[in-house]
This record gives C-alpha cells, sequence and structure tokens, in this order.
C-alpha cells in the first residue's frame, strides 16, 4: 500500500467519524486500513425502515486510483450476502470511477442504490429481488444477525449489544414529519408475531466527539408524490461536501 494511499484513508476514517452521512456508519479495521466495514441504516418509508445492514468495502492497495470491491454480509433482500455488488462505483466498473470519490460518496451511492431499485438493477451482479414483505422480515432480524456475528463484533463492539442502537446520524434534522412515526429518528417495522425493535442512543464514537445530526428525506414510499428524487439529492450533496472537506 502506498503513503498516499494510507494518508487518504486515514483522513477519511477522521471524518467520516467525525460527520457521517445519514443513514451511514464506517470505520477501517485497526489492523487494516484496507479493509473498511459500514453499519446502513434502512430509511423511513421503505422496506429497510428500521434495519440494519452491515457489510465491507475493500480497497486496492493503489487507492484513489482503483475502485473498491463491495459487499454486504446481513440478508437484506436487496443484496446477496457475501457477495461483491455490480454499481458504478465498485470494482465491476473500473472504467467509470472517479479518484476524488470518497468512502462517504461510496456509501451514500451504495444506500442510494439499495433503495431506490429499478427493474433493471434488480438483475445485477450481487442483487437480490425479494417482495417487499420478505424486505421488512429480513430488517427486523438484521441486528440480531449482527449481534451474533463475530467478526461484526469485533469493528463494531458498542453495536454488537443485544439491543440495537442509532447510528451517530440518523437523518431526523429535516425529516420533522417523521419522528411522529419513528423512535429517535428510526423507523419501528412490524410483522406478525414479531416483537418490536428497541432503539437505544447512539455510542459516542471511539476518538471523537459525538457528531451533529444531519438532515434527510424519505425515499420509497414517497417516491410516488416525488420526495424520493430529493432524499437521493440531499445524500448526494452531503457527500459533496463532505469530499469539498477532503480535499480541502
Amino acid at each position: 500500500m502506498s503513503k498516499a494511499s494510507n494518508k487518504r484513508l486515514a483522513k477519511e476514517s477522521q471524518m467520516i467519524a467525525k460527520d457521517p452521512p445519514p443513514f451511514i456508519f464506517a470505520r477501517p479495521r485497526e489492523d487494516n486500513i484496507l479493509e473498511w466495514h459500514y453499519i446502513l441504516r434502512g430509511p423511513p418509508e421503505t422496506p429497510f425502515a428500521g434495519g440494519e445492514y452491515w457489510g465491507q468495502v475493500i480497497f486496492p492497495a493503489d487507492y484513489p486510483f482503483k475502485p473498491p470491491g463491495i459487499k454486504m454480509s446481513t440478508p437484506s433482500g436487496r443484496f446477496k450476502p457475501d457477495t461483491k455488488i455490480c454499481m458504478s462505483m465498485s470494482d465491476f466498473h473500473p472504467g467509470s470511477w472517479n479518484p476524488a470519490w470518497s468512502v462517504a460518496t461510496i456509501l451514500t451511492g451504495l444506500l442510494s442504490f439499495m433503495v431506490s431499485e429499478s427493474p433493471d438493477e434488480a438483475v445485477t451482479t450481487g442483487s437480490i429481488n425479494a417482495s417487499t414483505a420478505d424486505r421488512k422480515a429480513l430488517a427486523i432480524r438484521s441486528h440480531a444477525f449482527n449481534a451474533a456475528n463475530k467478526k461484526f463484533a469485533s469493528v463494531f463492539p458498542e453495536y454488537a449489544e443485544a439491543e440495537m442502537r442509532e447510528l451517530p446520524n440518523m437523518g431526523e434534522g429535516t425529516k420533522s414529519e417523521a419522528k411522529s412515526r419513528t423512535v429517535n429518528g428510526a423507523a419501528r417495522p412490524t410483522a406478525p408475531g414479531a416483537a418490536p425493535i428497541r432503539v437505544l442512543p447512539p455510542p459516542a464514537a471511539r476518538g471523537a466527539a459525538a457528531p451533529q445530526m444531519g438532515g434527510a428525506n424519505g425515499l420509497q414510499g414517497a417516491m410516488a408524490t416525488g420526495r424520493g428524487m430529493g432524499f437521493i439529492l440531499l445524500l448526494l450533496l452531503l457527500a459533496g461536501l463532505f469530499l469539498a472537506r477532503l480535499l480541502a
């Protein structure tokens, strides 16, 4: 790994710990800065609402000049567990990679790709076209799956407790109308015979002050009224601001 790659990823680690994008948290392994682990939380008004999705971003030694591989380990009904995901920001498409993209950009793109699925995207490598009911059921079981995984616990010990905790940025800054339907900004999906998910406040980030809350709009359920695209644009804007600070 080059010094430039190590310096870039170290700076990104500091930035994303201080100011993570909405519904996203990530950090590298302490013994390998090229292996990042992330947690995505399903935004309100989507089949993934209240879910906790863990995965990995594996960077090449010459990052940022080549794209990373991206996987999701938590069963979601959207992606095959532990299988590389084909998207424009991954190593499936090196020709479209932009060295200016960051960890925050990649994960913001992954979250948008996850919740704004089109028929064509459902058949890309690594994707699954599960029913809405199945995705909601998997969202309810997602934290229990993660908490039982030793690798997840080794990277995110503060999130491996029996009760699910919020991420530092749950996107409630501009989603005031969602608060009446959520608990501390995190939606409570329900399913027949399933207990509601309990959500605890976010733990303090390791070695960093608790980040300020950001803002986000609703997604899939709001797309029929045109608000879904606004949420995606907001995520991309926040990623752009993150990148501008990174390159400053």
